[in-house]
């Protein structure tokens, strides 16, 4: 049975076609540095937001239209899901998907049940994925959702929600692992407070710190090879997360010794959240080598929540592929599209219109950073402006020979510092609109 029937599946056909369901410019096979732009990308489907979403907000119900669905969560229903997302998959050409244990399997009356039901589903996924040659980025564990979890998690002031979450994500990690999952994510939905008048802080940080570690221990004891990511996000639904952003979350990491274990799946919606840019964000993880993966999304300024929307924005593609082409690629990471069709937005080719318009602005924005990266754009500019430190006493500086007697010796001698040339902020801004074409 065909989900899409009247979808083919999306070619590549330039920059001047204006065919909606065609790329203009992901073209998987087209070198760039000496690599494809599959490779480069390395494009995952989410599952909640594209095939579990309904358009819902706070103010009304979903009203997409999915004509596929029967309106349960069975087993039957997860099992035809299944067979919706390859294809929709297949057709798109993505290389990978991700997914919530909750989003492609439902609970059952018990630990157990749930378990049993989650295998069944797994069970066909992996059909899928070996008849497809589609992969798992990464899977993830829903501690959000069920009530069970209104404290939190592994920072719920409840041993026993700790306990279930432990056994929860054990199993999420299993079958990650049978699925040949690349990544593992752990996302704190709820791992935060909303007022300190009934909070024990440092307790539910020790205590998140040993669920990290319990995860660590027991990913080498079944031999887990993919990378840990901790994906940061600022507040909604708690008014503060304890994943606050990078520098916040690698704080903790290290604070907690788990530096080595994990990287960051940064998502460009909670760089907006906690006040940052993307590039930012990325930076920031990229110079201490915790720069794992990507969610692909952005935000709505005018809106101050969590918009998920798809990335539409060439400034923003650029930048993002700048950082990840300066630090070698991405790794075993990849963007996933973690972002939904809007509410009005409800018939099912408007889920291809958005995949195709977010991995066309990557693509663009990959061509783009690499233009800026050949030409030196930037990072000659940026060299020169630092050029004092590569030799003299900024070079004594920055290998230590130099001590504040010295320093001091040498002020004492020259007499005054003078300021280096201009930013050239302006002008540095019209150099990247140039490539902005």
């Amino acid at each position: 049975m065909a989900f899409f029937p009247d979808v083919p599946k999306i070619q590549y056909e330039g920059p001047d076609s204006t065919n909606p369901l065609a790329y203009r410019h992901y073209n998987p096979d087209e070198l760039v540095e000496g690599k494809s732009m599959k490779d480069h990308l390395r494009f995952a489907v989410c599952y909640w937001h594209t095939f579990r979403g309904t358009g819902g907000d706070p103010f009304g119900p979903g009203c997409a239209v999915r004509p596929w669905e029967d309106g349960s969560d069975s087993v039957d229903m997860a099992l035809k899901r299944v067979e919706v997302a390859f294809e929709f998959m297949e057709k798109l050409g993505v290389p990978y998907y991700c997914w919530h244990d909750r989003d492609i399997a439902p609970e059952g009356a018990n630990l157990s049940e749930t378990n049993k039901i989650l295998d069944t589903v797994a069970k066909k996924l992996k059909e899928q994925q070996q008849r497809t040659g589609i992969k798992l980025l990464w899977g993830t564990a829903n501690l959000f959702s069920n009530k069970r979890f209104v404290h939190g998690a592994s920072t719920s002031c409840n041993a026993d929600v700790f306990a279930y979450s432990a056994a929860q994500v054990k199993k999420a990690l299993e079958v990650t692992k049978e699925l040949g999952g690349e990544n593992y994510v752990f996302w704190g939905g709820r791992e935060g407070y909303v007022t300190l008048l009934n909070t024990d802080l440092k307790r539910e940080l020790d205590h998140l710190a040993k669920f990290m570690h319990m995860a660590v221990e027991y990913k080498k004891k079944i031999g887990f090879t993919g990378t840990f990511l901790i994906e940061p996000k600022p507040h909604e639904p708690t008014a503060h997360q304890y994943d606050f952003d990078c520098a916040n979350s690698l704080a903790f990491l290290r604070g907690y010794g788990l530096d080595k274990e994990f990287k960051f799946n940064v998502e460009t919606n909670h760089a907006t959240l906690a006040k940052h840019t993307m590039w930012h964000e990325l930076q920031y993880a990229s110079v201490n080598g915790m720069l794992g993966s990507i969610d692909a999304n952005r935000g709505d300024l005018l809106l101050g929540w969590d918009t998920d929307q798809f990335p539409t924005d060439l400034y923003l593609t650029a930048q993002i592929m700048y950082v990840v082409l300066n630090q070698g690629g991405i790794g075993s990471g990849g963007m996933n599209f973690d972002a939904k069709v809007r509410r009005e937005s409800f018939e099912p080719i408007d889920l291809y219109h958005a995949h195709i318009g977010g991995m066309d602005a990557f693509a663009h924005g990959l061509k783009i950073a690499a233009a800026m990266r050949k030409d030196a754009a930037l990072s000659g500019f940026v060299k020169q402006r630092y050029a004092s430190w590569d030799t003299g006493i900024g070079a004594d500086i920055e290998s230590g020979k130099a001590k504040f007697e010295e320093l001091e010796a040498y002020m004492l001698a020259k007499g005054e510092a003078a300021p280096n040339a201009s930013g050239r902020q302006e002008l540095l801004e019209n150099v990247m609109n140039r490539y902005l074409k």
